[in-house]
């Protein structure tokens, strides 16, 4: 008998798209002839929450558990109740009627994120600038009711993420397995109602759950649980990003209680390998990079050579299946570039497999899917766009590479005008000088309206260490190429990098304020640097001025690495000042002020001209 698969998306993922990992394993396995379906549990768990049936529920079981943070929202309990399902129903489709029912006087309640509204947003004249403000309306009113859940009923609820706090950095698997023994919460439990429909609709006897993010763990390791205690002859797969990354080390065997495999990379060859293993086709010893429970010990199982799936070979992901009609649109921030992940459909692709430059000391480029670089033709890629456009009925793209390659660009763009081909899409890019004038002009004709890269410490000594391969000066040059050719361009940014001083980080700003100022970029989001232990700083840090303080290994996760940089300094201390200074510059304010304004401290000025980026940009 053929082995019948489900993949799962346990909750939560973005809410306003599907995530691609089971789309392209249902495309690749249904060419092997496997029986396969998939799940997006995140947004059929979101949408099963978010209606007044359940919404009363939550209210009454937060009575129940004499819980009573936001005591103004039970007040008016009985509004939330009845206009959650109008809301949500009009973040699904943004229709006008419903956006101006929602903007009248009282239609929606003002709790605690609503009374603080801002109402000096300029929205678009016309329909557009009805249903965004709706839209935003909307979505304030939906992150109250989010923000109850969260005080009141489960602390672990929030929209793209659930019990992330336990997950993140989890090197040892005591906490998991402590909140695993605690009785399901209610809005767990309303996952696995939707788990067991789903089970009962495909009969599968192997689920493969994609864990992309820690915030995805707990809901996955809770729905094997369940899976194990009512449907033992099932058998259960972990894999996707977290497990990438985080369980190389993996030794701890409790985790296999509920799971029976973890498979590592790419998942298309280790899950073909699984099934024909439960087929009976090869024995266990055949699996690939997949971790196994013999003995009472964790095993990794990894036949080489390892079977090649090259990405040019990949068919396009299969996304039929999946209830495009129940994602969200949220517009909780209205920078243009920001909204670009909250809102919109977009069917997610990669141009190619790994990194073109994985050298950048702070990623993890020691692992497959940033070191193993491979690359597809402009036409198989293009082919690949008009099926998906056939299957979703949707011609918007995220090209989520770690970094597209120019030339790709280049020839992508040119075979869709080519083929007349009307597409609006978004990428990541490294501001490389490949990217001149012309080419950002060829990328806009052929549909790109943004593209994102690393900034990161705005700094050229840093840069340097980083081996980002780039400057200022030039970083200032490409995205004024795109800028001026109508491509938004968000800039991800950094701060606390090994031996950054309190100078480094103030011109760091000082350069970002000038960027905007010039409108060389319109977005940008700052993180705190974190060393990961696949990274050559990681893997080096004496190299660069760290040294390594934790955490312990315990036999479950690894990859954050704490550590002290005597260098550099406190770098915690400037994260409110950073943001504070970013907020204010995404919606075109404060670019007048002087850099130390922003913080609550006394800081050193900047070292920089006022004509820095000018003097770049003549």
């Amino acid at each position: 008998m053929q082995s019948k698969l489900l993949l799962v998306t346990p909750p939560f993922t973005q809410l306003n798209t599907a995530y691609p990992a089971t789309a392209y394993l249902k495309g690749f396995l249904e060419e092997q002839d496997v029986s396969v379906s998939h799940c997006d549990l995140s947004i059929e768990l979101f949408t099963s929450v978010f209606t007044g049936e359940f919404l009363a529920d939550i209210f009454q079981e937060a009575e129940d558990l004499g819980n009573d943070l936001y005591p103004e929202m039970r007040e008016m309990k009985e509004q939330y109740i009845s206009r959650v399902d109008k809301v949500i129903g009009f973040l699904q489709k943004n229709d006008i009627e419903t956006a101006h029912e929602i903007l009248e006087t009282d239609f929606l309640p003002v709790g605690h994120r609503l009374k603080d509204v801002n109402t000096e947003i300029k929205w678009e004249a016309g329909d557009e600038g009805i249903i965004d403000k709706a839209k935003h309306y909307s979505t304030l009113f939906i992150e109250e009711i989010g923000d109850f859940i969260q005080a009141n009923v489960d602390e672990f609820f929030a929209f793209t993420k659930y019990a992330e706090q336990i997950a993140t950095s989890a090197s040892s698997f005591d906490q998991l397995d402590e909140f695993l023994r605690y009785q399901p919460t209610l809005i767990e439990d309303e996952m696995l109602n939707i788990l067991e429909e789903q089970i009962g609709t495909h009969a599968p006897n192997l689920i493969g759950f994609t864990i992309p993010f820690p915030g995805n763990l707990f809901a996955a390791l809770r729905c094997a649980q369940f899976i194990k205690q009512f449907y033992p002859d099932i058998q259960v797969s972990f894999g996707g990003g977290y497990c990438n990354t985080e369980l190389r080390s993996l030794e701890d065997p409790r985790i296999f209680e509920i799971v029976d495999f973890i498979s590592l990379d790419d998942g298309e060859g280790p899950l073909l390998k699984m099934l024909e293993y439960l087929d009976g086709k090869v024995e266990i010893d055949e699996l690939e990079r997949t971790y196994v429970l013999e003995d009472e010990k964790v095993v990794f199982k990894n036949k080489l050579p390892n079977t090649i799936h090259h990405h040019q070979d990949l068919p396009a992901p299969n996304y039929l299946g999946l209830p495009y009609d129940k994602y969200v649109s949220f517009l909780d921030v209205v920078n243009p570039m920001h909204r670009m992940w909250t809102d919109k459909r977009w069917n997610k692709l990669t141009i190619s497999h790994g990194c073109y430059w994985r050298q950048c000391s702070f990623c993890d480029v020691s692992l497959d899917y940033i070191g193993n670089y491979q690359n597809t033709t402009a036409e198989i890629l293009v082919d690949k766009i008009e099926k998906i456009i056939a299957d979703t009925g949707i011609s918007g793209f995220h090209f989520v590479d770690e970094a597209a390659p120019p030339k790709m660009l280049k020839a992508m763009s040119k075979e869709l005008i080519k083929r007349d081909l009307s597409v609006t899409w978004w990428t990541n890019i490294r501001f490389e000088k490949t990217f001149n004038y012309e080419l950002c002009e060829l990328m806009a004709k052929a549909g790109c309206i943004a593209v994102t890269g690393g900034l990161e410490v705005a700094s050229d000594r840093l840069l340097g260490k980083m081996k980002k391969g780039v400057d200022i000066a030039q970083v200032t040059r490409v995205t004024n190429n795109f800028s001026e050719n109508g491509i938004m361009v968000h800039a991800y940014l950094m701060y606390g990098f090994p031996t950054e001083t309190q100078q480094e980080t103030i011109d760091s700003l000082e350069v970002v304020r000038q960027l905007f100022e010039k409108n060389c970029i319109q977005s940008g989001f700052w993180h705190l640097f974190t060393t990961t232990v696949h990274s050559p700083i990681g893997k080096n840090p004496d190299a660069f001025g760290i040294t390594i303080t934790g955490p312990e290994f315990q036999g479950f996760a690894q990859n954050d690495l704490w550590h002290e940089d005597p260098e550099g300094t406190e770098h915690i201390t400037y994260t409110q000042g950073l943001n504070r200074a970013l907020h204010s510059y995404l919606n075109n304010e404060g670019l007048e002020k002087d850099i130390e304004e922003w913080f609550d401290f006394p800081v050193t000025p900047t070292s920089h001209p006022e004509n820095l980026i000018d003097s770049f940009l003549s």
